[in-house]
């Protein structure tokens, strides 16, 4: 099994799919960095060597990927948090950041929808 930047690598995927299990890879940046490597795109992990692996490292090594990544985004989070600008806000709210909608379809960042009892409306004499 190939570890690779913290990550067990799935054995029966191909190279540039497995690849995109690590944090900041995408399909891009997996075939740039098996093309550098000189591993054919095709190939499953389980059949890349040790020398492989160790290429596909040193080839990673220009990239930002998993906890160093990670934690420069929680920086930039709480940048914008703290210079209080509208981005940062709507983060510290946990409302949608990018200009959505939220009077519908905004559960994922407000959450479970809890039931409000309504009015009784007030009868006429």
């Amino acid at each position: 099994m190939a570890r690779i930047a913290g990550i067990d690598l799935p054995k029966n995927k191909r190279g540039v799919i497995a690849l995109q299990y690590i944090f900041g890879i995408g399909p891009t940046v997996s075939s740039i960095v098996l093309d550098k490597a000189g591993i054919d795109h095709s190939k499953r992990v389980v059949n890349w060597t040790d020398d492989e692996v160790a290429r596909i490292r040193q080839a990673l090594g220009d990239y930002k990927t998993e906890g160093q990544l990670r934690s420069e985004v929680q920086l930039n989070i709480k940048r914008l948090m703290d210079i209080g600008c509208y981005r940062g806000l709507r983060h510290r709210r946990g409302l949608p950041v990018r200009g959505q909608r939220t009077r519908t379809n905004a559960r994922t960042r407000k959450g479970k929808r809890k039931t409000v009892a309504g009015k009784k409306k007030a009868t006429k004499k």
